[in-house]
């Protein structure tokens, strides 16, 4: 991901090419056909993830990566650009140039939170071998509308889409896990704690007293190490039985669409396809 020069590739290797509109401008994305790997040292570190809005994330180690809050920063000046839009005559070039003004504020927020999410995920992943994360289901989430505005700008999402980009970039392993009970569950003893999502220490009866992010991410990162183990189990199993299964799901991209690109074909032979992209990929 990022941006480099298309000169550099040969023509063959280039599969697919869109012409994409923002509010700052159109710009042509190219699809290259490349191998993105990257030796990265071992370092033999595992880490759980726990995602949240008061911080950003909290890890099994203890730290809090706090919550940039991109949109609720900026939410003063987007709405007095807003209000200019209103002050403008319907028709005239005064309230298009409002309206471009408002788009490039939310463009800028919009890839603030992508090289947020890029950054940190790169770093999680360049440090640990392993790394285990909530299996959060978004759609659900934002349902509630008194976080909804919270949740989207955490911008939960992307991070776990570089999380997993970047573990396959440098042959590492990121593992989601399903979050139920893990703030609730004592990661010494086990036992349930029931606690309000206002209580942020956990405190059980045998003595353990850590914040809620906190011990949620030790219940995270032990569950990713009993899913690992469970599968190895499996596979040795089915191996003993003469051989595994083979999937035989299609290819999907990493948006989960079906791939657009006939194999063999030329570029004007390829699928029209328009759609909003990572914003990484773009090339002016």
């Amino acid at each position: 991901m990022g941006k480099w020069d298309i000169q550099i590739y040969p023509v063959k290797s280039i599969k697919r090419v869109r012409i994409v509109r923002r509010a700052d401008g159109f710009y042509v994305q190219f699809c290259v056909d490349v191998e993105c790997k990257e030796d990265v040292q071992s370092t033999g570190q595992e880490i759980g993830l726990d995602f949240g809005l008061e911080h950003f994330y909290t890890d099994s180690n203890g730290y809090h990566q706090p919550n940039p809050r991109f949109l609720r920063k900026a939410e003063k000046q987007i709405k007095h650009v807003q209000r200019r839009i209103y002050k403008k005559q319907k028709g005239k070039n005064g309230r298009k140039k409002a309206r471009k003004r408002y788009a490039r504020k939310h463009l800028k927020i919009s890839r603030q939170r992508t090289e947020h999410a890029k950054l940190k995920a790169r770093h999680v992943m360049r440090s640990n071998d392993l790394c285990v994360y909530e299996n959060l289901q978004v759609k659900n989430m934002v349902r509630n509308h008194h976080l909804a505005k919270s949740i989207n700008d955490a911008g939960w999402r992307q991070f776990r889409s570089y999380l997993e980009y970047f573990a396959n970039k440098y042959g590492k392993v990121a593992l989601a896990v399903e979050p139920h009970y893990t703030s609730q569950q004592c990661p010494d003893c086990g036992a349930m704690v029931q606690k309000s999502l206002s209580t942020r220490t956990h405190t059980c009866k045998c003595g353990c007293v850590l914040q809620r992010d906190y011990a949620a991410a030790i219940n995270i990162l032990r569950k990713g190490k009993e899913k690992i183990d469970a599968e190895r189990s499996r596979s040795i199993a089915t191996s003993g039985q003469g051989g595994s299964k083979v999937s035989k799901r299609k290819p999907r991209n990493a948006r989960g669409v079906g791939s657009s690109t006939h194999v063999g074909a030329n570029l004007h032979e390829q699928l029209p396809t328009l759609s909003l992209e990572s914003h990484g990929f773009l090339s002016k």
